[in-house]
């Protein structure tokens, strides 16, 4: 009886943590990641279309004081942000002619009006499974529906009266012809007034593009510029709204380590003035792709998060202001900046970390508290995944060795379980003579327990041991981009997602979608995984002899179909983990039960269930 408690406990705690997360966290954002997708396969076919972009507003930035003289109002000549037309868009090419960009990562091309980066497709990743589906669209310039881009440039200094190129100078390309990795491009810009702009922009295989702009004073009086440069992203942005995954704003900022603001609390204080920092970096950041600038390592910037209107439509920024630099008659300077735009790949931010000195560039990717869980358990996964090519067959494997691991544990659980089992019929003894006295029952059945050494609340441990385990992969799944579209075999090609088949259309056979019916929409998808889960599940509660007591036996009964809807919104890899897991846990539990001569009561419960049913038809 006292084991029976002990794990209905454990499984109920766990049962309340499961359920709060689903219902709380992420039933609620179901249909919120839907429209994501929706939104990226609406902005790929409108990159498909408007190709070069739209035509830049203008902007003109005052004086250097602080940090919040950056521009910060792209569309200040009056323009509006709209979904193009491809009329917008031949009219936009005619006006701001473009710099191709080809690398075997990306494609896109840089915007001469600003000299902006703002048309960027990410060659590796589309908006499907389907390799023929259209690549995933980063950044889109000011035209389309959503504008987001990245500007670099100058402000000039307190007091300094001079041009600067602003968000409609139009540049000249003065070297190459297409940006790839062996080859750069220079843009140039002469403000007519004795000052010579240079930018030569470079870019790796992957996603680091470097920019080098450079000052050249033909005058005679010795001028002040602040380097600067800006993430702006335009228009609503919808999020996957996940509790345990931030979305919007993020960055490292020196000694204050690493920032993080949802778009929501932005967009009410208006202006987030970060520490002054000597190190770090800031942008936006989306489940699987972020943006990011990066000053040159020891520039000493003022970074900036921000929240604008325009034409009603709402603007999110992040920027940063660095010291000024002096241009003495007759000399050139020069500025460095980074941007990372692209897919957070785990082993290539790290990479970034190490070979650019880019301060905790690794935060990039939300790993969550339990970070020293999470990033091993990925990092495991990976090296599994390298070695057998699948990440569902890495799961299994990962599972293996996470039962050798805990195998002492888990042994000293079961053989202790077992042993209780062999003293069911001294325990029924005991509540037989005491039944009328609760404590002296409770007494002698503790004195049993340390006489023969079992300890009674060894059914958790298993269950115990589950949990943590759940919890990472499941962050891991959730967060990385490499299980983003990975296949097992068959049906399952994402197992970052839920399986798509269900028995209530019969697998597919019946047209018909049954997660699409409101509210008790995603329970309705119950496909072969989670069905096996079930299963697995309900022959792990019948190794156990039934509960004595009827309220007990019926919340065992019903568990396995309870977690089988429950589950089934969760995606597949870590359903397949559950399965999996259980079936091992049935497989060690028959085995240690045997080997303690202790009888295995899966078959006779199943069986009873039979012999229940032939008694309830002969009794009728």
């Amino acid at each position: 009886m006292g084991d029976n408690r002990n794990m209905f406990l454990a499984i109920g705690l766990s049962l309340a943590v499961i359920v709060l997360w689903q219902f709380f966290f992420i039933e609620p954002q179901l249909e919120a990641q839907r429209q994501v997708e929706l939104e990226q396969q609406t902005r790929a076919a409108q990159s498909e279309t408007i190709a070069p972009g739209a035509a830049p507003g203008t902007t003109a930035p005052g004086s250097a004081a602080s940090g919040s003289d950056i521009p910060s109002a792209p569309q200040a000549d009056g323009a509006v942000t709209q979904p193009a037309t491809p009329g917008a868009a031949a009219a936009a090419i005619a006006e701001a002619p473009r710099v191709p960009i080809e690398t075997p990562s990306v494609d896109g091309s840089i915007n001469l009006a600003g000299a902006r980066l703002d048309d960027l497709k990410l060659k590796d990743y589309h908006v499907t499974p389907d390799k023929s589906s259209d690549e995933v669209v980063l950044l889109a310039p000011t035209g389309t529906s959503d504008p987001y881009f990245v500007e670099t440039g100058w402000v000039p200094g307190s007091g300094q009266d001079v041009a600067v190129p602003t968000s409609s100078t139009v540049w000249t390309l003065t070297e190459g012809e297409t940006l790839t990795p062996n080859t750069p491009v220079t843009l140039s810009w002469d403000n007519g007034a004795g000052l010579i702009f240079r930018r030569t922009i470079s870019v790796d295989e992957h996603y680091m593009f470097t920019t080098v702009q450079s000052v050249e004073n033909t005058t005679e009086a010795t001028v002040a510029l602040h380097p600067y440069s800006r993430v702006r992203r335009e228009g609503e942005v919808e999020t996957s709204g996940y509790f345990i995954l931030h979305e919007g704003f993020l960055g490292v900022m020196g000694d204050e380590g690493l920032v993080q603001e949802n778009y929501g609390d932005v967009a009410e204080s208006g202006t987030n003035n970060l520490p002054r920092s000597g190190s770090g970096w800031l942008g936006i950041t989306d489940k699987y792709w972020a943006t990011a600038i990066i000053p040159d390592p020891g520039t000493t910037f003022n970074p900036r998060f921000l929240y604008r209107t325009q034409n009603n439509l709402p603007a999110y920024q992040a920027d940063y202001l660095a010291d000024a630099v002096t241009v003495e008659p007759g000399t050139t300077v020069e500025a460095t900046a980074r941007v990372f735009a692209g897919a957070k790949e785990t082993k290539l931010i790290q990479s970034y970390e190490d070979t650019l000195s880019i301060d905790r560039f690794n935060l990039m990717i939300d790993w969550g508290w339990f970070y020293f869980i999470t990033k091993p358990m990925f990092y495991v996964l990976d090296f599994i995944q390298g070695i057998v090519g699948n990440f569902g067959v890495a799961i299994l494997i990962t599972t293996v060795l996470v039962k050798l691991v805990f195998f002492p544990l888990a042994q000293r659980a079961y053989t202790s379980m077992a042993k209780m089992k062999a003293l069911q019929p001294k325990i029924k003894q005991m509540q037989e003579r005491y039944k009328d006295d609760r404590v002296k029952q409770q007494q002698a059945m503790m004195e049993l327990y340390k006489k023969e050494k079992v300890n009674p609340l060894a059914g958790c441990i298993p269950i115990l041991i589950q949990i943590p385990v759940f919890f990472s992969l499941y962050k891991t799944l959730f967060v990385s981009i490499e299980m983003r579209h990975a296949p097992f075999f068959g049906w399952i090609t994402d197992l970052s997602a839920p399986d798509p088949t269900s028995v209530f259309n019969l697998f597919g056979l019946i047209p018909y979608d049954p997660s699409a019916v409101p509210v008790i929409g995603s329970f309705l998808a119950i496909g072969v995984w989670p069905l096996i889960m079930g299963i697995t599940m309900w022959l792990q509660m019948k190794m156990n002899p039934a509960p004595p007591d009827p309220t007990q036996a019926m919340i065992f009964n019903i568990m396995p179909i309870f977690f089988t809807f429950l589950l089934a919104s969760f995606p597949a890899g870590l359903v397949i983990y559950w399965a999996w897991n259980n079936s091992l846990s049935v497989l060690q539990q028959y085995v240690i039960m045997r080997r303690h001569g202790v009888k295995v009561e899966l078959w006779g419960n199943i069986a009873s269930l039979f012999k229940r049913g032939d008694k309830k038809k002969s009794a009728t």
